[in-house]
């Protein structure tokens, strides 16, 4: 049997850092991967760009998080300084985009994956190695022994790199339940006469719950940065759990499509549009307000004729295009569970010490990334924490 001091289990982001951290002060670590490359995950991010991480100062960035006490301690271990600067010093360097979102200046997540395998030099990796038991004395599958272990195997989403709910079960320690995050919506209504359509700047709604940002319109649903950061908040609302069922959802998000005016303020644009551009056709009218490709499925929405002159609207359908335009409804029937981005609920972080991301149950055994009970939303937000509690679980595993 091989025996080595730390074995690191998933080779996603999360685990890599935990294995470069663990071997700058450990000559003994294994990085098991079940498939045969590594950060196959990672690769996919950001559209094959990878949005490495958010570079908003970390007051503020932690303010994002509603887990932001647990992850204060690696933040600060592992800063975004400290992130960039291991690519710098291998020669690729950074752009910053909108919302603070930060990417290589090459635009491709091989190049990230390609600096992070450079620091595995003094790191075993083993390849196609699916991890099925890990018994006492974190012996794995009856083939390696190690002092200290340090689990990284992710979520349940994007199967087809490897994360499986299966891995839950890989240790005994609780779980609070397992849910779809940065997730899809799919719609009752069939999109497919809108589909690749963009609302800006719009506020999306469910229940109390909004959030201001683009919508994007898919052939089954509605999807964009908008909806998949709000998509968070709705899941958690919702009580299921992937370990037992799947959720059965029905209820109904609301479009602000025009949030710089108020119900009033529209009404008095109306008013006064309707009367001084009354021969102009509502079709046309609108398009001070909505983009072309969405006024004439807007318009059958509200049940209004197009071609109609300003002047001949009356007040009621007035008031219903006002209404219309203020909260556009959809009814939503289920999660698109295939493209969800991240994983809500893991491991318990109740029984985990967020100073050295070891287990508060079991000595030696420490966790990294999306197995834990940690999200955000989107915009480099997820991959900040694989980094960060990678890098911290790898270092006080070697100190230890």
């Amino acid at each position: 049997m091989k025996e080595y001091e730390i074995a690191v289990v998933g080779g996603g982001p999360a685990g890599i850092m935990a294995a470069i951290a663990a071997s700058q002060n450990s000559s003994s670590v294994i990085l098991l991967e079940k498939n045969s490359r590594l950060g196959l995950k990672l690769l996919m991010t950001g559209g094959g760009r990878c949005n490495i991480t958010n570079l908003k100062p970390i007051k503020k960035l932690l303010n994002s998080y509603s887990q932001k006490n647990f992850l204060k301690h690696s933040f600060y271990t592992f800063t975004n300084e400290n992130l960039l600067s291991l690519f710098q010093d291998k020669g690729l360097n950074f752009i910053q985009e909108d919302d603070n979102r930060i990417f290589p200046e090459t635009e491709k997540s091989s190049d990230i994956l390609k600096v992070l395998t450079d620091y595995l030099k003094d790191v075993v990796i083993t390849y196609n190695f699916e991890v099925k038991s890990i018994k006492e004395g974190f012996v794995i599958n009856d083939e390696i022994r190690a002092d200290k272990i340090i689990i990284a195997t992710g979520g349940m989403t994007y199967p087809q790199t490897g994360c499986d709910i299966k891995n839950y079960a890989l240790t005994s320690h609780p779980l609070t339940d397992i849910k779809y995050g940065l997730v899809p919506l799919i719609t009752k209504r069939d999109l497919s006469e809108i589909a690749g359509i963009t609302l800006y700047d719009v506020v999306i709604s469910y229940k109390k719950s909004k959030i201001t940002g683009n919508v994007l319109f898919s052939h089954v649903g509605l999807t964009g940065p908008g909806v998949i950061n709000l998509s968070n908040e709705i899941s958690e609302s919702i009580s299921y759990n992937l370990l037992e069922n799947d959720p059965d959802i029905s209820f109904e998000i609301a479009i602000d499509l025009l949030p710089e005016l108020t119900r009033d303020q529209l009404a008095e644009r109306f008013t006064s549009d309707f009367q001084h551009k009354g021969k102009t056709m509502l079709k046309n009218y609108l398009k001070l307000f909505l983009t072309n490709n969405f006024i004439e499925f807007f318009l059958n929405e509200c049940d209004l004729d197009g071609e109609i002159q300003l002047s001949r609207i009356n007040r009621k359908s007035k008031n219903r295009l006002i209404e219309k335009l203020k909260r556009f409804t959809f009814e939503i029937t289920d999660f698109n569970a295939k493209l969800a981005k991240v994983t809500i609920g893991g491991i318990d972080l109740e029984n985990v010490n967020p100073k050295t991301m070891e287990s508060t149950l079991t000595p030696n055994l420490y966790f990294a990334g999306e197995v834990l009970d940690l999200h955000g939303p989107t915009g480099g937000y997820n991959l900040k924490i694989a980094f960060s509690t990678g890098y911290l679980a790898g270092m006080s595993a070697s100190e230890k």
